[in-house]
């Protein structure tokens, strides 16, 4: 009797097996042919199983619902340890971007088995993200131990060193990349803005060209060389490749007000005009196009209209806009308005101290303005003690109205110091 309860029993558990593999490969051929919801109402009305949590996982994985993925990998892990899943998890984890539990899984992984080496080049990688330097170099200089031909190891080896004063060392590893490929292109890119930034400008325009030959339209390598033809005073070529940039990502602020400022210089101040005009409404912060505005304006004897954009220069943006105030003085000037005049200067002095234009322009005015000429004469020595050597026009003009005004007050029984 007890044989025939167990054989019954035995026959039971086979039939049920059998069953659900049979149900599994039904779900399979279903997955396969695309007929996903068919398949997922059949996976749920089976018994929770490993096979059943993984087929759920990869079809929520395949559909990039990737949070209910990563729910059925997990239970399909409390049921059974498997290394394939665990890194399906991985992957489905960093989809969510929830590094830090990848982080702590691919840690698993890599003790498990220190040879795979794409969980550890994983691995690096997110420290990288989190910003642990010195647990990514040691995975990056260990992958480059046991595989030196891999150029992807050496830059992201660049990358556990993002302090300035380890550029160099930087560059170097990026050249390490690029010799091992000539087309890798994150290094290439990494080179051109590197050198660029250690003021090497032939080896950043090398690797500029280079980079452009790979990819033509990449903005960043076109501003970098559009910079570098401007600073030559290249402007045709300048204005040619910005065109491009411009017919590839439209409506950038750095593509029209760099062409405003080619055919400013140029002289071609209509066109000059029309391109501010745009960067200008592009950007609430640009106060640059403003002042350029107003100097085209000034070129074009409109004060007026001069006044307005200078106005405007003043209002936008939070960083120095002594300039805008500069020409707003030049047009109070136009318009015989000394105190305005005054004051202008005194704000872009006050917005910069640095700009010894402005300083002397401030001493200047005030010498004109007050009859009391003490006020000039301490602005005058202002600017000596700060800004000597830096005009010659200026230099020789404070040194002969600070002789004028020192007279001038000895002869009325005063001294001056």
């Amino acid at each position: 009797m007890k044989k025939r309860v167990l054989i019954v029993l035995i026959v039971m558990l086979f039939t049920k097996a059998e069953a659900q593999t049979s149900a599994f490969e039904t779900i399979d051929n279903l997955i396969e042919l695309g007929r996903y919801k068919i398949a997922l109402q059949k996976l749920k009305s089976l018994p929770s199983s490993f096979e059943k949590e993984t087929r759920m996982a990869k079809l929520f994985d395949v559909l990039d619902d990737y949070n209910k993925a990563i729910l059925h990998y997990k239970k399909a892990l409390a049921i059974k340890e498997d290394y394939k899943i665990k890194v399906k998890l991985g992957k489905s984890l960093l989809k969510e971007k929830r590094i830090k539990e990848v982080v702590t899984l691919y840690e698993e992984i890599c003790e498990k088995d220190p040879e795979n080496l794409i969980a550890k080049y994983t691995l690096g990688k997110r420290y990288i993200q989190l910003r642990k330097y010195e647990k990514a170099k040691t995975i990056f200089e260990d992958l480059i131990e046991k595989d030196g031909e891999n150029p992807n190891y050496y830059y992201q080896l660049a990358l556990t060193t993002p302090e300035y004063k380890k550029i160099f060392k930087r560059i170097d590893n990026y050249l390490m990349a690029y010799k091992l490929d000539n087309s890798h292109f994150k290094s290439i890119e990494k080179l051109a803005k590197g050198f660029t930034t250690i003021k090497d400008r032939d080896s950043a325009m090398l690797f500029v060209n280079k980079g452009l030959k790979l990819r033509p339209n990449h903005i960043d390598l076109n501003r970098l060389k559009i910079n570098r033809l401007f600073a030559k005073k290249k402007y045709d070529k300048s204005i040619a490749l910005l065109n491009h940039i411009d017919s590839v990502q439209p409506k950038e602020r750095y593509t029209h007000i760099m062409l405003g400022r080619c055919y400013f210089n140029l002289e071609n101040y209509d066109e000059a005009e029309k391109h501010f005009k745009l960067a200008s409404n592009l950007d609430d912060e640009d106060f640059k196009s403003s002042i350029y505005l107003g100097d085209i304006a000034m070129i074009k004897k409109d004060t007026r209209q001069a006044m307005f954009h200078y106005i405007s220069g003043t209002s936008r943006g939070k960083r120095k806009r002594d300039r805008a105030y500069m020409g707003l003085a030049n047009v109070f000037t136009e318009m015989k308005m000394p105190k305005k005049v005054l004051d202008a200067y005194k704000n872009a002095v006050n917005e910069n101290h640095k700009n010894y234009k402005a300083l002397f322009g401030l001493a200047k005015q005030s010498d004109l303005y007050y009859k009391d000429k003490k006020i000039g004469y301490k602005l005058y020595k202002r600017y000596q003690e700060r800004f000597a050597g830096k005009d010659t026009i200026a230099d020789n003009y404070i040194k002969s109205r600070l002789k004028e005004i020192k007279k001038e007050y000895f002869l009325k029984g005063e001294e001056i110091e």
